[in-house]
């Protein structure tokens, strides 16, 4: 079954798209604890990255590294969503899924501390 609002063009397509996205911001806010606390790191180490004496390729590696974090988060979460939507019996695919969903979020902030790391220390 094809979505109703694919046939949208336009303005009125990037109007639903910018709602729904809110709503996946709202709902990843209210239910997710790492993006949450994640969030609040991002609230704190972007303005932190912008204000400390970096060049601007610097600041621009350091606050999309962190945003990158929150990037993988909310793809994570969404893959656990899905997977227990789907069941939430123990499987060993669904817990696959979950774990390398949880690899790429771990990823990610190991790239956020090395980005840091190489533009404060290089």
């Amino acid at each position: 079954m094809q979505s109703p609002y694919k046939g949208k063009t336009g303005l009125t397509r990037l109007w639903n798209a910018l709602g729904y996205s809110m709503e996946g911001f709202r709902a990843a806010y209210q239910h997710e604890d790492a993006f949450r606390m994640e969030l609040l790191a991002a609230v704190l180490a972007i303005p932190l990255a912008l204000w400390l004496p970096v060049g601007n390729i610097g600041k621009a590696l350091m606050v999309g590294s962190i945003l990158l974090v929150l990037l993988v988060e909310l793809i994570n979460s969404a893959i656990e969503a899905t997977v227990d939507r789907v069941s939430l019996e123990d499987h060993d695919l669904a817990k696959r899924a979950k774990d390398i969903g949880s690899a790429a979020v771990l990823m990610s902030l190991i790239n956020a501390a090395a980005v840091w790391a190489l533009v404060l220390f290089a």
